[in-house]
């Protein structure tokens, strides 16, 4: 796919978005002009910052995980290629601005909560889970056995630790799989199994699961992290939801520097990864060499732009939004009736934004042949997102625990996947993970935030990006069934 493609595809994506936002921002939650403009803005810059840095993913990230994957595994040497994946893992997600965003909004909901210890900790689950991952891949184990396991463990460590960790912990295994990290461990997944493809010990199915497997270890170790926290106790409204607005279009300038920071965080970790492996397992031409990095300096500039727009307009425009609708919410069943519809819409279309979606159903499509559209993909991971926001949304109101959503909405997923095909239990896994990055970490979470802070359960807030995660493992082997179904029938 083009660049121009690519554009219009993103420009169709984030419009009803922001369309929804302008609509209501001028009717029913007046956001006032400098608030608006700097959201258009906003919009603008995530726009030309995502297809800048698919194009990138395109060119640099996705051929430099395939090859790195590939290359691991013709060594043929075990410890060598579950360490690197480790190091890989804990590297690029402890670098991911997703979690840094996720880390400070937690903190400022439990103030005892220590940022760079949560965020390593998340990292190594990510990188220990990813191991077991590549494991799976090369002994051939199936993916369901790998995911019963590991929900079992910890729907009983979030029975037995802190409940006002459920939702925070289920919420760091969806922003961990943001813009860099997804498309690295998918395509080193794929790398891995297409080498062992290549010589008959694996299927075309075995190519997807990687990232929902990786999804668990964050989980895990923040629900262990809950039961070592001393202090459990969550900030008041005021510490929890903080005004971020600030004035004038001078924001997109004063957050630009730590942007970059951030961004350059990202990509480093991974350029001097590549630079290793360049020089000791991959040793590309001259002008494969240079297409990557070229790709790697597309994704910055794109990360740069991408990020500049969210946290400018987008983020402080859905906390905003979120206060209003919540406030009128908690006095009138009409206007809760409008803010869950409100959050369904949102859920409906704000999953087409994430720069992670796109790099999955692009390769679903290419590893299916076609057989599986991109398109009707889409229409299922839309349908999931605005269920798990539209629930999002109420219970941040209403007020409950939101294990009463987990574990019949976990527990159907896992039914699913003894009934669905190998190839649609690992992509359904997978969407889980893409369907939550930094849209949903950022303007989505901002918004259930903003109607949360309104009423007595603002804790509950935090959830929304575990049951983003969560809806797609069921759409998405629904729509397994049916296709499996419609072949049949054929």
């Amino acid at each position: 796919m083009n660049l121009s493609e690519k554009f219009k595809e993103t420009v169709i994506s984030v419009a009803p978005v922001m369309a929804i936002v302008i609509v209501l921002g001028l009717t029913a939650a007046p956001l006032g002009f400098d608030v608006l403009l700097r959201f258009i803005i906003g919009g603008i810059l995530l726009i030309v910052g995502l297809t800048v840095f698919l194009q990138g993913v395109d060119v640099g990230i996705r051929p430099l995980g395939e090859r790195c994957g590939a290359a691991l595994t013709k060594k043929r040497n075990l410890l060598l290629l579950l360490s690197v994946s480790f190091i890989i893992g804990f590297l690029v997600t402890a670098a991911e601005p997703d979690i840094q965003v996720f880390a400070d909004q937690v903190r400022s909901m439990y103030p005892k909560v220590n940022k760079q210890l949560l965020v390593f900790m998340i990292a190594g689950g990510v990188g220990t889970f990813m191991v077991l991952g590549l494991l799976r891949t090369i002994l051939r184990v199936p993916l369901t056995v790998i995911l019963w396991i590991s929900y079992i463990a910890i729907f009983i460590l979030a029975a037995a630790g802190s409940q006002g960790f459920v939702g925070i912990a289920f919420d760091s295994g969806g922003a961990t799989t943001g813009p860099m990290t997804v498309p690295f461990i998918m395509a080193i997944g794929i790398g891995v199994a297409n080498v062992r493809r290549s010589s008959g010990r694996e299927s075309g199915s075995d190519s997807f699961g990687l990232t929902g497997v990786a999804s668990i270890g964050p989980v895990l170790a923040v629900l262990l992290y809950g039961t070592m926290l001393s202090d459990h106790t969550p900030a008041g409204a005021a510490g929890a939801v903080q005004n971020q607005l600030g004035t004038g279009m001078g924001v997109f300038l004063a957050i630009l520097p730590s942007i970059i920071h951030e961004a350059l965080f990202s990509l480093v970790p991974l350029f001097i990864l590549f630079l290793v492996f360049q020089f000791t397992l991959l040793r590309l031409p001259f002008y494969q060499f240079l297409r990557i990095s070229i790709g790697l300096v597309y994704s910055f500039v794109g990360l740069v732009i991408f990020l500049t727009g969210v946290n400018g307009g987008f983020m402080s425009a859905g906390r905003l939004l979120g206060e209003i609708l919540g406030a009128k919410a908690s006095a009138s069943a009409g206007w809760f009736v409008l803010l869950v519809c409100t959050g369904i819409f949102i859920g409906a279309v704000v999953v087409l934004a994430e720069p992670a979606v796109w790099v999955l159903t692009e390769q679903v499509e290419e590893v299916s042949g076609g057989t599986i559209k991109r398109r009707v993909m889409l229409v299922f991971l839309s349908a999931g997102a605005a269920v798990a926001i539209g629930l999002s949304v109420f219970r941040s109101i209403a007020g409950f625990n939101i294990m009463y959503i987990l574990i019949p909405g976990y527990a159907l997923a896992l039914l699913l996947s003894l009934c669905s095909s190998r190839l649609f239990a690992g992509i359904a896994f997978d969407s889980g993970g893409v369907a939550s990055g930094p849209i949903s970490s950022t303007f989505v979470l901002s918004f259930t935030l903003g109607a949360a802070s309104t009423s007595s359960g603002n804790a509950d807030a935090f959830g929304v990006i575990a049951l983003i995660a969560m809806t797609p493992l069921i759409a998405i082997q629904v729509l397994g069934l049916v296709f499996s179904r419609g072949r049949k029938s054929v």
